[in-house]
């Protein structure tokens, strides 16, 4: 865990994990500084699988969400993801997995956020994360936090 990560989660309201977790210990390190809400991805194994479920959907002032571990980039979602878009219908759509931060609408009307990897192990190359706010069921102001390049370790302590 980094002391930047905890630093902004400590700022918020809420933390969203969007998967890809790692140890316990960070899921710990988080949910001690505020509300945590995370998804399991392909990198957890069994223990973090029964702390973290696959899906999450929650509403938050009045905000629809879905978030999962693997979900795809808006305007070109897989079939199944389309498929339980439209059954849900939530207003906004969150996903990890490709460690590559995008935002954007897709078609179906739906915000996709991908946080990008606020991690040190991966193929990113700028550890990110997101930070929005919840207005009449909204998202506003939507801010991309670049945390330093992978592997800067000057700012890890111990979690």
């Amino acid at each position: 865990m980094d002391a930047d990560i905890l630093r902004h989660a400590a700022a918020a309201d809420e933390v969203w994990h969007a998967g890809d977790i790692g140890d316990i210990a960070v899921l710990d390190a988080l949910a001690a500084v505020k509300p945590l809400r995370a998804v399991h991805g392909n990198i957890d194994d069994a223990s973090m699988r029964r702390e973290a479920p696959a899906d999450l959907h929650f509403e938050v002032g009045g905000l629809r969400v879905w978030m999962t571990h693997i979900g795809g980039v808006a305007g070109r979602l897989p079939s199944p993801i389309k498929k339980k878009l439209a059954e849900l219908r939530p207003h906004v759509f969150i996903c990890g997995h490709s460690h590559i931060l995008r935002a954007g609408h897709d078609p179906s009307g739906v915000l996709c956020l991908n946080p990008g990897a606020a991690g040190h192990h991966g193929f990113h190359h700028m550890r990110t994360m997101l930070r929005f706010t919840v207005e009449q069921g909204k998202v506003q102001q939507l801010e991309v936090i670049e945390l330093g390049k992978r592997g800067r370790l000057e700012n890890l302590e111990d979690a």
